[in-house]
């Protein structure tokens, strides 16, 4: 950890600062979990030890829970899951995923003790636990999970005071960090990694956090001076200034300064009515589109928890027909009217609508995201595939390069989406050369290779990514 230096940070307590320069893409370090755990919803479809989705897994025969790839997987995980295993068997069922990776923490730390490699620059007992921040519904459900780890925590095992267990608690409640699939798409699970504690939150931050082959990567999103704090963003930055600071105070226990919060930059883009010609419309009719908007947005929620996507698109165009000629093209409503309806209708193969609703998507986005921001760099992917996929080769490639360039940066060359991007480039790369030669040989060989190719329903909305890989071969 030679890269970095743990300082006082001016009202935020500890944080990171970087001993050396630092640009764009660098990896600053690398941390492997103390702990992980599947969530409790994927614990069936998720590997336990890689976090590899999989349709076919073999199930833990002493516990019935723990699922693995293969006996290779199963090995591997076996020094971790060996006494969650037999604590499953004797409690006789399963704690939810809270419970299970604070017991496996202490498991560890009773074996190893409480810095478990030199690159541990903190031990959990230092780390915040802001118990006595809690409001009380939440203390209530975190005394609730103290008590069932009390029955669930062998008697054989090593045993801990009360205020131990409620400290661990603490610190996975405001310290755990998402781990997601193997092709970063999906969150899968919830690790603890104690070095990313100590990094401190901005909104606009200088630095990124990706899951790459089981370890989390810190990288730099541009140049960083040497001395310089370490910042990533706990919360997306797509919210207003005040619901980031809400999700903050609520969620991490600390009042957001940054200068991003402290003057509202980009609030009123993202709430901002469409200019044209220099005219503007009211702020009572921004108000009353917003307004309708929130309505709609609320309906349109509960058409795609039902799985009605036919009803999603018509909610969806009926609020963009009446809202789109007032609202700017930031306006945060209208931006999730755009993803939404760019992934239903890609769903429903109207690729020629899903790739216009994704291009105003993305040119949104760059007007309020940070050049370098991952969610920029996913909405570009997607809507390279989708006007890919409608034929519209020259928009394609160009946004599945503008998505390579960004996750070269947050992402690095050897994350599996980063190295499927460069095959899309590739692809996208040749059909354009193809479609300037000669547009007719273009379009022809394509329709003759979608006829040839049976139809394949897309992958529901909401994990539409995966299978990008598959989509991008040559056909």
């Amino acid at each position: 950890m030679e890269n970095v230096a743990i300082f006082d940070s001016p009202g935020k307590g500890r944080g990171l600062k970087a001993t050396k320069e630092f640009w764009a893409g660098d990896v600053i370090f690398s941390e492997p979990s103390l702990s992980a755990v599947v969530f409790d919803s994927l614990a069936e479809r998720i590997c336990h030890s890689c976090f590899r989705r999989q349709e076919k897994l073999q199930r833990c025969g002493q516990c019935k829970f723990a699922h693995y790839c293969d006996r290779t997987c199963q090995r591997a995980g076996w020094a971790e899951h060996k006494q969650e295993c037999a604590a499953i068997k004797a409690y006789g069922k399963v704690p939810n995923e809270n419970i299970r990776l604070v017991a496996r923490i202490m498991w560890r730390l009773d074996k190893e003790g409480s810095v478990v490699s030199d690159m541990q620059l903190t031990s959990l007992e230092e780390l915040e636990d802001h118990i006595a921040d809690m409001q009380e519904d939440e203390l209530k459900e975190f005394k609730v999970d103290i008590h069932n780890f009390l029955d669930y925590w062998p008697r054989n095992s090593k045993q801990h005071t009360i205020d131990v267990i409620s400290h661990m608690f603490g610190v996975v409640n405001c310290n755990g960090f998402t781990v997601s699939d193997q092709r970063g798409l999906q969150a899968v699970g919830v690790g603890l990694f104690p070095n990313l504690c100590l990094v401190n939150h901005d909104c606009w931050p200088n630095c990124t956090v990706i899951l790459n082959h089981g370890k989390i990567e810190l990288r730099s999103l541009g140049k960083i001076e040497e001395g310089e704090e370490l910042t990533v963003a706990y919360v997306d930055f797509l919210n207003l200034s005040e619901e980031r600071r809400r999700l903050l105070k609520t969620q991490y226990f600390f009042d957001c300064t940054c200068h991003h919060c402290k003057n509202g930059i980009k609030d009123d883009l993202k709430l901002g009515g469409k200019e044209e010609e220099g005219v503007k419309p009211s702020e009572e009719q921004v108000k009353e589109a917003t307004d309708y908007c929130f309505q709609m947005l609320e309906k349109m929620d509960k058409a795609r928890l039902n799985g009605d996507y036919h009803e999603v698109v018509k909610i969806c165009k009926e609020c963009i027909e009446k809202t789109e000629p007032i609202l700017a093209d930031t306006h945060i409503y209208l931006l999730r009217m755009w993803s939404t309806l760019s992934e239903v209708q890609a769903y429903l193969q109207y690729f020629n609508d899903a790739a216009d609703y994704a291009r105003k998507m993305v040119d949104g986005y760059m007007k309020l995201y940070h050049p370098n921001n991952a969610v920029l760099g996913m909405a570009a992917m997607r809507a390279g595939v989708t006007h890919w996929q409608a034929g519209l080769i020259e928009v394609g490639h160009g946004m599945v390069c503008k998505a390579y360039a960004i996750l070269m940066v947050t992402h690095g060359p050897t994350h599996p989406i980063t190295k499927d991007l460069e095959a899309m480039r590739m692809q996208t790369e040749m059909e354009l050369r193809m479609f300037k030669q000669n547009e007719y040989v273009y379009h022809s060989m394509r329709e003759a290779a979608l006829k040839n190719r049976p139809m394949t329903m897309m992958h529901e909305p909401g994990s539409v990514e995966e299978g990008i890989k598959n989509l991008f071969h040559q056909t």
